[in-house]
């Protein structure tokens, strides 16, 4: 070799080998099943109906039993319920029955031999699907889109920064109350620590190890450290706090390599007290080219903005939805439906840097399979003995009317409904109901119908996606979709929050409502929806850990950290040099720091009552093997089974596929050939004019062609599944316990 020594290609191959995420066995199909009568393949099923967590489907097989020579090759109809784990990406099938069995090329007796030996042998196994395959292959089951719900879509203020800078939220106007503890008051309504020292006559804010004061909350606030006594007590304490988030925190920046400054400007303190975004930039804006559209995309910002050159419109995408102006700086902002967006969106390439925002665009297949995606429950078995909820209300239980026949307990932190003089209260996506509202609490059976008629603007509207779906005397049977956790379908796409404004409680204590606005919430291909606003999560580490009930502001999910190119791009951590280095770590880098979020599983973050969710709990089963056979066959609805043989389909008939038959055809004597030909045509003419003139065979004909293009569907999601399998970062959940808890809801 010239140039290169041979070395070091080998250490690039052994890179890129690393940087390629293997599969899990778990993920792998075809499934292998050995048994004592032989050996049993079973091929990814092709769902046929999915509804809450039951799923009808069918699969190819093949069997090999033993003493025999050769495969048979056949079909099941299997009915299954799913028992999901969110975290580490995974679908088990449980309860499998097989319905219906099918093998063409063997004798009726044979066939309800094999057949009872699978209805006996497939429930025995753990049969495991990855999200990712199974999602894509709910495409085309059912026509999926988003609820007509009368969601808000009013633009939030939009704020326009070429350096550094962090958006301070407080919720309404600032409600101040006494520190415990300390001469000091503190802002009520906001997740970030914001005192008032009276003495100093002065506000400080507390973020990522910095104090910033101001003489007034809209006002500039600037860095400091000159605190009075009680403040540096509290400074003290939240050192000690922080102390414990130091590690966590270290080891994300050391994953995109990522290191603080000595010179990294402070940055400027936005405060706003209504809905608002913020979008920051690397200097000033710059605009660069998307190939194959006339669309530009800010290229030096973290946030999602595009420039339609023909309209010379700017969009934003904020909380799955999109905003336009002709001022990127000054306004003002329209929302934009999605018939209303440039066609050229859809024809931003997957791989670009701006093919994320492809999951909001109506029509394209990242859309389909983010709203796909909320269909999909986190489910779990709840013991109706062991499961307990406690409701703490802010003085004597109050309630306001929330649709037609509900109301909804305003001065406590849970969500309790009021229906035909019944309570009930969903906690951590466990329903449960008493005679009183304060209790005694027990599970509850079932769900009201009236709750899946809550409307929007009703700040427990999310409750509405938690489920429950099978009972016994024991346990209930629960789940709850992405709506529980704020992300919703809606129309063609999927968006975080409803839009509306909650107004919080305030008494004794402060408990706010879910928000759509302020967070910077976005969506991400491999770590679904987070929150970012600029600088680093640091700046949330003390509001939350002192106590207040902040969560409920990010909703029933808790905060997520958010990912969008990588972690901490832009500002966060490393100003310039953390941009470019987040950019090229890329999603996989955010995906491995997103690895400890306890919250895809609210059912972890129970203390009680949790028989099995994910891995706790889960049953033992046989686990199957796999095989280097591709997973590449069929089985249409009538069960005849197909090989995807080099984009061709062959069909299994006579124990052999059509491709091999050609062949042998192929080598056989010309003559011999074109007479089988001709006789062959001559049939066919007849077949087709017998068809002709009969309607009862023209359907068929048209069923099979129906049959054709579902197995064209299936072809297509399987191999969509497998390379969003491919392309996943490996996923670990939390094995053998609990997780911590998002919020609580």
């Amino acid at each position: 070799m010239t140039g290169i020594s041979r070395r070091t290609v080998l250490m690039a191959m052994i890179a890129l080998l690393m940087a390629v995420p293997a599969l899990s066995q778990d993920f792998m199909w075809p499934k292998v099943l050995i048994g004592k009568n032989g050996e049993v393949q079973v091929y990814q099923p092709q769902i046929e109906s999915f509804a809450g967590k039951h799923l009808e489907a069918r699969a190819a097989v093949s069997v090999k039993a033993n003493g025999e020579e050769g495969l048979v090759f056949g079909a099941v109809w299997l009915s299954c319920d799913l028992s999901t784990d969110h975290e580490a990406g995974t679908a088990t099938l449980e309860r499998v029955v097989v319905t219906a069995a099918k093998f063409p090329d063997v004798e009726e007796a044979k066939v309800e031999e094999f057949s009872r030996y699978l209805e006996q042998e497939i429930p025995q196994w753990d049969l495991v699907i990855s999200l990712e395959r199974l999602t894509a292959s709910l495409d085309g089951v059912a026509s999926i889109s988003g609820q007509d719900d009368n969601f808000k879509n009013d633009p939030p203020v939009i704020h326009v920064r070429t350096g550094p800078a962090v958006l301070v939220l407080i919720d309404g106007d600032p409600i101040l109350a006494d520190l415990e503890g300390f001469d000091l008051q503190y802002v009520a309504n906001s997740v970030f620590f914001i005192v008032k020292d009276q003495k100093a006559g002065a506000y400080f804010l507390r973020g990522s190890g910095l104090w910033f004061t101001s003489d007034d909350l809209g006002g500039t606030w600037v860095v400091t450290d000159e605190l009075s006594s009680e403040l540096r007590k509290v400074s003290q304490k939240i050192d000690e706090e922080e102390k414990a988030q130091a590690e966590a925190q270290k080891a994300d920046a050391d994953n995109l390599e990522l290191n603080k400054d000595s010179d990294e400007p402070a940055p400027e303190i936005i405060l706003s007290t209504v809905p608002a975004e913020l979008i920051i930039t690397v200097g000033e804006p710059d605009f660069a080219p998307i190939e194959g559209t006339q669309l530009l995309y800010l290229s030096n910002t973290e946030n999602d903005v595009l420039m339609d050159i023909a309209s010379q419109d700017y969009l934003v995408l904020v909380s799955g939805r999109w905003y336009r102006s002709k001022s990127l700086t000054d306004g003002p902002w329209q929302y934009v439906d999605h018939a209303d967006l440039p066609a050229d969106l859809a024809s931003i390439p997957a791989d670009s840097e701006m093919g994320r925002v492809l999951a909001s665009v109506a029509g394209t297949q990242e859309s389909q399979e983010a709203l796909l995606g909320t269909q999909i429950p986190q489910t779990a078995e709840v013991d109706r003995k062991t499961a307990t909820c406690e409701v703490t209300y802010d003085g004597d239980p109050q309630f306001e009317k929330c649709g037609d026949d509900v109301a909804y307990a305003i001065n406590t932190d849970k969500s309790v409904l009021l229906i035909d003089k019944k309570y009930y209260c969903v906690d951590s996506a466990v329903w449960f109901v008493a005679d009183g509202p304060q209790g005694p609490w027990a599970v509850a059976t079932e769900v009201p119908a009236v709750v899946q008629d809550l409307p929007a603007d009703c700040p427990v509207y999310n409750v509405k996606y938690v489920y429950i779906y099978e009972t016994t005397p024991e346990v209930v049977y629960v789940g709850y979709t992405s709506g529980y956790y704020g992300y919703y379908p809606y129309g063609p796409c999927v968006v975080y929050g409803t839009g509306w404004y909650y107004r919080p409680w305030y008494g004794h204590y402060y408990y706010p409502r879910p928000v759509t606005y302020g967070y910077g919430v976005h969506y991400n291909p491999w770590t679904g929806w987070g929150f970012t606003y600029g600088m680093s999560y640091g700046w949330l580490h003390v509001g939350v850990s002192w106590g207040h009930p902040y969560h409920g502001c990010w909703g029933a999910g808790g905060y997520r950290y958010g990912y969008r190119h990588g972690y901490w791009r832009g500002y966060n951590h490393g100003y310039n040099h953390g941009y470019q280095n987040g950019a090229r770590a890329g999603y996989r880098a955010g995906y491995r720091a997103g690895e400890r979020q306890p919250n895809d599983n609210a059912y972890r973050g129970r203390e009680d009552g949790v028989k099995r969710t994910g891995d706790v709990g889960k049953q033992t089963r046989q686990r199957p093997g796999t095989t280097d056979q591709k997973n590449n066959v069929y089985s249409d609805r009538k069960g005849d089974v197909y090989r995807d043989k080099d984009g061709q389909w062959e069909k299994r008939d006579n124990g052999e596929w059509s491709g091999e038959r050609d062949k042998s055809r192929d080598e056989a004597k010309p003559q011999d050939r074109q007479e089988r030909d001709k006789s062959r045509d001559q049939a066919e003419r007849q077949d087709r004019q017998e068809r002709d003139k009969s309607r009862d065979q023209a359907k068929r004909q048209e069923r099979s062609q129906r049959d054709r293009q579902q197995l064209e569907r299936d072809r297509n999601s399987r191999q969509r599944g497998n390379d969003r399998q491919r392309q996943a970062p490996q996923r670990s959940a939390p094995r053998g316990g609990r997780g911590g808890r998002g919020g609580r809801r």
